[in-house]
C-alpha cells in the first residue's frame, strides 16, 4: 500500500474505510464482544481489536447460515504498509473462491481510495 502502516490503519478504521471493507452503514466498534450490523444485513461481533495492527471479528452476510471469522491486519514492508484479509470457515470451496474474489476487490478499492487522498 502506498502509505505507512499508521496511515493505512487510520484509513481502515475511518467511516470511509470501514464502509469499503466491512460494508455500508457499518461502524467498527473497538471493544471485544461488541456487535455490528451493516446496511446490507451483514452482522458480527468483535473478537479482538489491537489498534494500529489488527481486528478480528465474526462476519455473517444476511444470506449465509453460518458465521466466518475475518482478520484484517496491517503490517509493514520497508517504507510501505501491508494489508491482509484472512477469512476462515467458509462453507465450501465455492464460497472460499467467492470470498477470495471479494477481498481482492476490496483491496483494490482501498488502494484506489488511498490514491485519491
Amino acid at each position: 500500500m502506498p502509505r505507512t502502516p499508521a496511515q493505512l490503519w487510520e484509513f481502515l478504521v475511518s467511516r470511509e474505510g470501514v464502509e469499503i471493507w466491512l460494508g455500508p452503514g457499518a461502524e467498527l466498534p473497538s471493544r471485544r464482544g461488541a456487535s455490528y450490523e451493516t446496511a446490507n444485513g451483514t452482522t458480527g461481533e468483535i473478537r479482538s481489536f489491537s489498534a494500529g495492527e489488527q481486528v478480528q471479528l465474526t462476519w455473517r452476510p444476511k444470506d449465509w447460515d453460518h458465521d466466518s471469522t475475518l482478520r484484517v491486519a496491517v503490517g509493514s514492508a520497508g517504507q510501505k504498509a501491508t494489508l491482509r484479509f484472512q477469512q476462515e470457515w467458509p462453507a465450501d470451496a465455492k464460497e472460499r473462491a467467492e470470498q477470495r474474489a471479494y477481498w481482492t476487490e476490496v483491496s483494490e478499492r482501498v488502494i484506489a481510495a488511498l490514491g485519491e487522498r
